[in-house]
């Protein structure tokens, strides 16, 4: 007897609709598995018998196939073990076929019969949903996951017995719906830009970068406030929209990293991989290709600490998906996909002791030294970065500040906090939305996009052509510095671009000349 239950592979952000095909045939007992799967699918075979055998139901005595179609795509992943658990039972006499009309299935088999989570249940909804299908059965664990696709409904499980009341609609359970666990940090007070004192040249820079969506650079010694200052920057981001959430936590579901019982991330990522990870670890890749870093942070903030101790090659490779917002993998049977448009925060010392430029002239590093430790950074990646910023180290009664103890009935000093800049950020975003096309960002926009919104008043153009020859500023650094200029007009409140926003735009690059 032949039997069908559908499901989905991952391939990317995606899921591929996938037909699971068993067939009972004469022949010695076994379990023949064809369709391009990968080991762990083979290896679904004795997870099948002994899931089987210890929930009380028959194992088929006879020579079983198991085809997963389309054959000629390949096959990854242990969710393919309900499914061809759920099939066998048809073709075995144990379940009514019409149980899984309009059925899709996704889910690993323990020992015992228990179902336990998998990665991309996200995607594979979004799959079923687009095929046709009426109902999703997942483990438990994944099933709010799921839940947040619409016009599907969605059927948790915690073992293979459960799966099957669940088909029945005469002995369905009611089961309680499926709590949804809180956020990573959700609970935890988040960090707030009120607790940077001084600073304001780097405030500043982190509040435009938040506006624009601009990359930017803090170069500064140990201990003068570079990874404080990235790590607010989520803080003054504005909130996701319902598109942004959604494709967030179809990223992290992929990649695996979707806690049990996860629904719609709310928050934005911040991402701050260490500098030895591998190229791989950052962009994505692998044989079956996963998100790397890069798109772990899309809609956040990627952070790279110590920049110039990841290795060049790696970093050359950002330059492009910088540009792009997207990444493509390309392997000899697949193409893949993965969205990255981020704002990149990077941090790193002036010079190799990490003193250079400091009042007290404490640097001991030659010119030599220094030359070579910038070279690491090459000039097409200094030019993406449109903002370059020199953070001094915060003086004694700034520090001071922070410890003192007001006077009575007075409040304490504290610096400006993040929802008071994300008020301004917020407004600057509502005026790039009603003028840019396609309602982006002037960091992201583009090109022939922004010059046709960009309006420069006389004297505002005269000085940026003079920068760009004094400067030697090449084509994208020259045009870098004219999308923060709008930025900075759009945060004054003003319709077009003076002098004024020239000026400061060009203080936020002050590592042209190092190329």
């Amino acid at each position: 007897m032949l039997a069908r239950c559908s499901t989905g592979t991952l391939q990317g952000l995606e899921a591929i609709p996938v037909d699971v095909e068993v067939d009972l045939g004469p022949g010695l007992p076994a379990l023949h598995m064809v369709g391009l799967a990968d080991t762990a699918i083979h290896e679904s075979r004795e997870r099948l018998r002994s899931a089987l055998r210890n929930s009380g139901l028959r194992v088929p005595l006879t020579r079983v196939v198991v085809n997963l179609a389309p054959a000629d795509l390949r096959k990854e992943g242990t969710g393919f073990d309900l499914p061809i658990a759920l099939a066998l039972l048809v073709a075995s006499g144990q379940l009514d076929p019409k149980r899984l009309l309009h059925l899709w299935a996704a889910a690993e088999l323990g020992l015992n019969g228990q179902l336990r989570p998998i990665r991309g249940v996200l995607a594979i909804a979004i799959a079923a949903r687009k095929a046709g299908a009426k109902a999703l059965i997942v483990a438990s664990s994944n099933a709010a996951e799921a839940a947040l696709v619409q016009g599907l409904t969605v059927w948790g499980a915690g073992s293979l017995t459960e799966a099957l009341l669940q088909l029945d609609p005469k002995s369905r359970p009611r089961l309680p719906p499926n709590r949804v666990a809180p956020q990573p940090g959700a609970g935890q007070a988040a960090v707030d830009l009120a607790d940077v004192q001084g600073q304001p040249h780097g405030r500043r820079a982190l509040e435009i970068a938040a506006a624009g969506e601009h990359h930017l650079l803090l170069v500064g010694p140990p201990g003068s406030g570079k990874t404080m200052l990235a790590q607010r920057l989520v803080g003054v981001l504005p909130p996701l929209s319902e598109a942004e959430a959604l494709t967030i936590t179809q990223i992290h579901s992929v990649a695996g990293l979707l806690p049990a019982q996860a629904g719609l991330m709310r928050q934005r990522p911040f991402r701050s991989p260490h500098h030895s990870c591998s190229a791989a670890a950052l962009i994505g890749g692998g044989h079956h290709p996963k998100p790397g870093e890069l798109s772990l942070a899309h809609h956040g903030v990627l952070f790279l600490d110590e920049l110039t101790e990841f290795p060049r090659e790696v970093l050359d490779q950002l330059r492009q998906p910088l540009e792009s917002g997207e990444i493509w993998i390309h392997r000899a049977r697949m193409q893949t996909r993965f969205p990255c448009r981020i704002t990149l925060v990077a941090a790193t010392n002036p010079c190799p002791c990490g003193w250079f430029g400091m009042a007290d002239n404490r640097c001991t590093c030659r010119d030599s030294q220094r030359r070579q430790y910038w070279s690491r950074l090459s000039g097409p990646l200094l030019d993406r970065l449109d903002l370059q910023v020199v953070i001094q180290p915060a003086s004694a009664q700034q520090l001071g500040l922070c410890y003192s103890k007001p006077a009575q009935h007075q409040q304490p000093a504290r610096a400006e906090s993040s929802s008071a800049v994300l008020e301004r950020v917020m407004a600057a975003r509502s005026r790039m939305r009603h003028r840019n096309p396609g309602n982006l960002s002037n960091g992201s926009l583009p090109v022939h996009g922004f010059r046709q919104v960009v309006q420069l008043k006389p004297e505002a153009l005269t000085l940026w052509e003079q920068a760009i020859e004094q400067r030697s500023l090449s084509a994208r650094g020259a045009e870098r510095s004219l999308r923060v200029a709008q930025t900075i007009a759009d945060l004054d409140g003003k319709t077009s671009v003076d002098a004024g926003a020239i000026a400061e735009a060009l203080s936020f690059r002050s590592f042209d000349l190092r190329v």
